[in-house]
């Protein structure tokens, strides 16, 4: 079964960390970019970070810039998402989804999502 599992997401308060993985299974993740999203109840899904399959290139949003750090293990077939000083405003279900580069239309693989709270 090709599928990708994000886990590291829980509840956490303001100023604090998190790393999420997203690990693939059943497909090699070496020949894909990798992109976290995250949606919040009532919000529009947001693309917060990317990386590509070789790690050379990465991406963020302005709302993470500067907090969040994409990285990638090909070896172990998972991509992390650090985030540091964490916000209310981050508070989401946060999915990771590989396309072939970055500017894909994201169409293929999927995680089923890992709920991060940023609360006091």
């Amino acid at each position: 079964q090709l599928q990708l599992v994000e886990s590291g997401g829980g509840l956490v308060q303001p100023g604090g960390s998190l790393t999420l993985s997203c690990t693939a299974s059943g497909f090699t993740l070496d020949y894909y970019a990798v992109g976290w999203f995250r949606q919040a109840p009532g919000k529009e899904r947001e693309r917060v970070s990317c990386i590509s399959n070789s790690g050379g290139y990465t991406n963020y949003s302005d709302s993470v810039k500067g907090r969040f750090t994409i990285s990638r293990d090909n070896g172990k077939s998972t991509v992390y998402l650090q985030m540091n000083n964490l916000k209310p405003e981050d508070t989401a279900v946060y999915y990771c989804a590989a396309d072939t580069r970055c500017r894909g239309s994201w169409l293929g693989y999927w995680g089923q999502g890992t709920q991060v709270t940023v609360s006091s």
